[in-house]
C-alpha cells in the first residue's frame, strides 16, 4: 500500500492503518517489515521513522520478540468478601426498617465497616424496595446536629449576668458606637429590617464580623452559638 493510499483511508479502517499512539505505530511498522516483507527504508518512511531509528527498533524487537503490544483488560475482583460476609446482617437490619445510612452506622458500631453504597447494592441484589421518606420522629434515636435559636430582637435579655466569650473585645467599641446616631442613619438610608431583626441589629451584626476580622459573613457558622 502506498503512502497516498494510506493518507486517503477514512472510517474504521483508519483506526488500524493510521496508528494514533507510539505503541500501535511500532506494532504496525514491525509487522509491515517482518510479516509483509516491506523493505526497511519503506517501512520507516511509511510510519514516520528515520532509517536509523527503525533499525534500532527492529534490533530491540529481535532481542525481545515477546514484548507486550496489547495489554489484557484489567478486571475488578469477581467477589466482594466483606460485602458477602455481612449480607445476612444487612438484610436483618433492613427488616428493622433501617435506612442504608443507619445500617452502615450500626455495622460500624460493631466494628464492621460497610459503606452506604455497598449496603445499597446488597439491598438491591436482595430486591428490597427503597424506604419511604420518614418523619423525624420515625427515625432511630441518634445524636443529631443542634440548631441555634431563631434570631429575634424581641427575645433579647439584657439583665445583668456573666458569661464567657471569645469576642469580649467587641464590647470595647460600644462607647464609640453609642455616640453615633446609628439607627437614625440607617432609617434615613432606608435599609430594610423586620420586627425580629431590625436593620440596626443586622448592620451591627455585620459590623461585629468585620471587627473580629471574619473575611466573609458566610464563614460565621462556627461562631453563631457564641
Amino acid at each position: 500500500m502506498s503512502d497516498g493510499a494510506t493518507e486517503k483511508i477514512t472510517g474504521p479502517a483508519a483506526v488500524f492503518l493510521q496508528p494514533a499512539n507510539s505503541t500501535h505505530r511500532q506494532y504496525e511498522a514491525l509487522r509491515a517489515y517482518f510479516v509483509e516483507g516491506l523493505p526497511s527504508g519503506e517501512a520507516a518512511r511509511r510510519f514516520g521513522y528515520s532509517p536509523g531509528s527503525f533499525r534500532v527498533l527492529c534490533h530491540q524487537f529481535r532481542q525481545d520478540p515477546r514484548r507486550a503490544f496489547f495489554l489484557p483488560p484489567s478486571k475488578g475482583p469477581s467477589a466482594a468478601p466483606q460485602r458477602d460476609r455481612l449480607r445476612e446482617q444487612v438484610v436483618t437490619l433492613r427488616k428493622q426498617n433501617l435506612s442504608i445510612y443507619d445500617i452502615s452506622k450500626a455495622l460500624e458500631e460493631s466494628a464492621q465497616r460497610l459503606s452506604p453504597a455497598a449496603v445499597s447494592l446488597i439491598l438491591k441484589e436482595e430486591r428490597f424496595a427503597r424506604l419511604p421518606r420518614r418523619a423525624e420522629e420515625e427515625r432511630p434515636s441518634a445524636a443529631r446536629p443542634g440548631s441555634a435559636p431563631v434570631a429575634d430582637v424581641r427575645e433579647l435579655d439584657l439583665s445583668a449576668r456573666q458569661f464567657r466569650t471569645h469576642f469580649g473585645g467587641l464590647f470595647l467599641f460600644l462607647p464609640a458606637l453609642a455616640q453615633i446616631p446609628f439607627d437614625a442613619l440607617l432609617k434615613e438610608a432606608g435599609l430594610p429590617g423586620s420586627d425580629m431583626v431590625p436593620s440596626g441589629h443586622a448592620m451591627r451584626a455585620l459590623l461585629a464580623l468585620k471587627l473580629f476580622d471574619n473575611a466573609r459573613h458566610s464563614h460565621v457558622k462556627s461562631h453563631v452559638f457564641d
